[in-house]
C-alpha cells in the first residue's frame, strides 16, 4: 500500500439471497474501486465467501457495502473474520 495504510485481511460470509443476483460481480467492482486484492465465490449451501486484503479503511468500507450488496441481493447477516495478511496475488477476483 503506497498511502502507507496498514495492510488488512478479513474473510466474510454473507447470507441471504446472494446467489444470482450478481453479487460475486457487484463485489469484485466495489473491491476494485478500493484497490483490493482477493476473491469472491459461491459456496454450495448458499452463502457468498469473500476474502479481501488492502488497505483497512478499504476492507471495511468493503464489508459495509457487504452488508446491503446489489440492489437485487438480500443480504441477513456478513460474518467476519480478520486474518493475518498474506501473499495474495494482485486483483480481485470471481474464485
Amino acid at each position: 500500500m503506497g498511502d502507507g495504510a496498514t495492510t488488512a485481511r478479513a474473510r466474510m460470509l454473507v447470507v441471504g439471497r446472494v446467489q444470482g443476483v450478481g453479487f460475486r460481480y457487484a463485489t469484485v467492482a466495489e473491491a476494485d474501486a478500493r484497490r483490493l486484492c482477493g476473491w469472491v465465490r459461491n459456496l454450495p449451501d448458499g452463502r457468498v465467501e469473500i476474502v479481501a486484503q488492502g488497505a483497512r479503511s478499504a476492507v471495511t468500507d468493503l464489508i459495509a457495502w457487504c452488508r446491503t450488496g446489489p440492489g437485487s441481493a438480500r443480504v441477513f447477516e456478513v460474518d467476519v473474520a480478520w486474518e493475518t495478511p498474506g501473499d495474495e496475488p494482485p486483483g480481485f477476483r470471481v474464485a
